[in-house]
């Protein structure tokens, strides 16, 4: 992709996500993720009036005199997009592929923060964090962060999200509101444990990106089906009705053992298709969780 080309792109992508965070996404985000409520400012001594509770006991004992903590309410978010961009997610039956929808909507995510003042970076990853942008507030940040999904090059084909989830256990040490972009094409056994150690830090929200044809199978006859991360090819006859069916019942037992994954770890999240609109469900995920959080 030459400059001129990724210029274009970026600001394609800037003008339609900035319409729909301004338009409906923006404010369900400022909703839901509103800050992680107090932080700690100082100890000063006790007034009359003050709340029993708020008593600093050890500093209290030290001087002889009551001392209360005061708090402030921590507005500012730290928000990170750990996006999967392994070999499975260049595959798209539309006009776009997972991997360019990904970009969009960590562009919304982005475009949102800064709307509301909060810092965000981003983790690209496959088996590993092959790029890491510290979080940063701005706009001009935002649109680097779309720049660096755009341009990136994979060093791997496969996944490992549990990789990344221990690398956003170890990168951030204050608590995040971490998105994870991904088809979760990979084995639940070996991520769920790194996702449940994440998730009991950082408020992580899955965003699973899939496609329709990984769903429902055209009758196109004798057909090829390659996996994209190991290279091994099966050779079907989609033409029949009953070799289409076992497929997309094993697709099908995929997704629902994911989400039984989710239910256990009590983990929001939410599926967009590559091939329709991926507002439409992000606003109804930030409107039934903000529901669920009043």
């Amino acid at each position: 992709m030459n400059a001129r080309e990724l210029i274009r792109r970026i600001r394609r992508i800037e003008i339609t996500t900035r319409r729909a965070v301004e338009d409906s996404l923006g404010g369900q985000y400022h909703s839901v993720f509103k800050g992680r409520g107090m932080d700690f400012s100082e100890v000063r001594p006790y007034a009359p009036g003050d709340e029993v509770r708020t008593i600093d006991w050890n500093v209290s004992a030290r001087t002889g005199h009551l001392h209360v903590k005061r708090f402030v309410e921590e507005r500012e978010l730290t928000v990170m997009v750990l996006c999967d961009l392994s070999a499975s997610s260049d595959f798209g039956s539309g006009a776009r592929t997972k991997a360019e929808v990904a970009a969009e909507i960590a562009a919304l995510i982005a475009f949102s923060a800064v709307q509301n003042g909060d810092r965000v970076g981003l983790a690209l990853f496959t088996d590993e964090v092959e790029r890491f942008v510290p979080p940063r507030k701005g706009r001009r940040h935002a649109l680097r962060l779309v720049s660096e999904i755009l341009q990136f090059r994979a060093r791997s084909r496969r996944t490992d999200l549990g990789s990344a989830l221990e690398h956003l256990r170890r990168a951030m040490r204050r608590r995040t509101v971490a998105f994870v972009l991904s088809d979760f094409l990979d084995d639940e056994a070996r991520f769920e444990r790194p996702l449940r150690v994440a998730a009991a830090k950082h408020d992580v929200v899955p965003i699973r990106i899939e496609d329709r044809l990984e769903r429902t199978l055209p009758s196109s006859g004798l057909t090829l089906l390659e996996d994209p991360e190991t290279g091994r090819a099966l050779r079907v006859d989609l033409s029949d009705r009953k070799v289409r069916a076992r497929l997309e019942a094993a697709g099908a037992a995929e997704a629902a053992r994911l989400a039984r994954v989710f239910s256990r770890l009590e983990l929001d999240h939410v599926t967009v298709r590559a091939d329709e609109d991926y507002v439409k469900p992000l606003l109804a995920f930030f409107q039934a969780r903000a529901r669920r959080i009043r």
